[in-house]
């Protein structure tokens, strides 16, 4: 059963509104956090009045709660059913040493109501509780109305939302990336920082391929592992026209890569493919990244270590796998669509008519029989987020860019794993990726979450961000 998410609730009060404003409140949040599986820690009705934080000792005890669910909670939910006390919130957050995401709800005043014994003025108290949450530097999320009730099906969409920027940040400040082999000579693109990442708490371990490969040329067809994991593969995809010996490679380089991963505690790879792996081992890799990355562990190649943590971070936001692309070719003579394509390691989930074939690009200069491995199929229609996280070494930062759009059926007629892009202001955006520097691959995610992530990698993450949509 998937574990529950824990979002800490601090529910503010001022002791001049009516009590039973609070206690609604508390009633209203639960109800609501039930009803999406989630699970609340706040304050028991007897601990400070009606469970709401005004005073510092109220901000005090709510704090200690914190810090005994410190491992547990991902996020903080603050309700401000009347004006609220803005310095019982900030205090609150203080104390408890939390450095998570933050939202800020008010519930609107009723136009009928607004005598002594319902008027709220939240909206007033929301704008102060957030100045001081300013001073104090704590990061925060607001809602889109400045004020709406809990019960208001928007609010449900903004609290699930929330809950994703939680998980995109709480992933990626403890994310470990391996990097299996080195950089391909002719891939400069695709350089990064590893001191700017772990700055950031992004972790990567390396390990040379040829321990890999000499790993997996010591696994023989008979042995166990390689046994279960030629099952896994045959079950996960058609074999087409591929060979039982290049089957045996793709199992057993499969094995490697997966002890690799449990070994290091590994959450991402990226993979060096281009052109070692066929020339020094005779397979391809695609395959076992497409397996991975459908197991929500996301597998980029040439070594790209910052594509696949934008794999990553689009799979925290959407809790759906994501794939590793590249901006391809322009389609036909409309400015609005491309073509996505690589040589064949999307997940699964992109591709119901999937099959094991080989890559005839790369079959070119290395043999076509050393290419199997390399997956074929079309990605339907469906909703589109790119996106792209960047070390950007000049200026000492991580920059990105992300957006949406749309996945097409439109004919296309080639190999691969390929996909047909509908993006408003196409032509702009590649202005953009051109004129900063950014790679030629990028990562799709078929998803509605470019708002998610923008809110996780810009205001919490601080990273540079720029949103197409925008």
């Amino acid at each position: 059963m998937k574990e529950k998410v824990s979002i800490g609730v601090i529910i503010g009060n001022r002791d001049f509104f009516p009590d039973k404003l609070v206690s609604e409140a508390r009633l209203d949040i639960i109800a609501q956090f039930e009803k999406l599986n989630l699970n609340y820690i706040m304050l028991d009705e007897f601990e400070t009045k009606l469970g709401g934080v005004e005073t510092f000792r109220d901000a005090h005890k709510c704090a200690s709660l914190f810090k005994k669910h410190a491992e547990e909670i991902m996020g903080v939910l603050v309700i401000l059913p009347n004006f609220g006390d803005e310095r019982g919130v900030a205090e609150t957050l203080k104390l408890s040493g939390l450095n998570v995401p933050v939202l800020v709800q008010a519930y609107p005043d009723d136009l009928n109501q607004l005598d002594v014994a319902r008027r709220r003025d939240s909206w007033c108290g929301k704008i102060s509780v957030c100045n001081n949450l300013y001073q104090y530097g704590i990061k925060y999320t607001l809602t889109d109305k400045h004020v709406i009730h809990p019960k208001d099906p928007a609010f449900e969409q903004e609290l699930l939302n929330f809950v994703a920027v939680c998980r995109v940040v709480r992933g990626l400040r403890k994310v470990r990336i391996g990097a299996v082999g080195a950089r391909p000579g002719g891939f400069n693109t695709v350089r990064y920082s590893e001191k700017i990442l772990q700055r950031n708490g992004i972790s990567v371990t390396t390990v040379d391929l040829s321990e890999v490969l000499g790993r997996a040329n010591k696994l023989t067809k008979d042995d166990l592992p390689v046994k279960n994991h030629l099952e896994k593969i045959l079950s996960y995809a058609s074999r087409g026209k591929t060979p039982d010996d290049a089957l045996i490679q793709i199992a057993k380089l499969d094995v490697v890569l997966n002890q690799f991963m449990e070994e290091h505690y590994l959450d991402a790879t990226a993979i060096q493919c281009w052109t070692s792996l066929q020339q020094n081992y005779g397979c391809n890799v695609c395959t076992s990244m497409s397996i991975m990355s459908e197991n929500m562990l996301p597998s980029a190649c040439e070594v790209d270590v910052t594509g696949t943590l934008s794999m990553y971070a689009m799979q925290l936001a959407s809790g759906s796998p994501s794939a590793l692309v590249d901006w391809n070719n322009n389609y036909a003579d409309d400015d609005t669509k491309c073509v996505l394509f690589h040589c064949g390691n999307w997940a699964k989930s992109f591709l119901p008519d999937i099959e094991i074939s080989n890559a005839p690009i790369l079959g070119t200069s290395v043999g076509v029989e050393n290419t199997y491995g390399a997956l074929d199929g079309r990605t339907p229609a469906s909703a589109l987020t790119y996106g792209r996280i960047s070390t950007d070494d000049p200026k000492g930062i991580i920059k990105a860019y992300i957006g949406e759009g749309v996945l097409t059926d439109d004919p296309l007629n080639t190999f691969g794993n390929r996909a047909v892009a509908q993006i408003p202001n196409l032509q702009g955006l590649m202005q953009y990726v051109c004129r900063n520097g950014f790679e030629h691959h990028v990562v799709m995610n078929a998803s509605k979450t470019a708002g998610i992530l923008e809110e996780a990698l810009g205001n919490y993450m601080g990273w540079e961000v720029y949103n197409h949509n925008k």
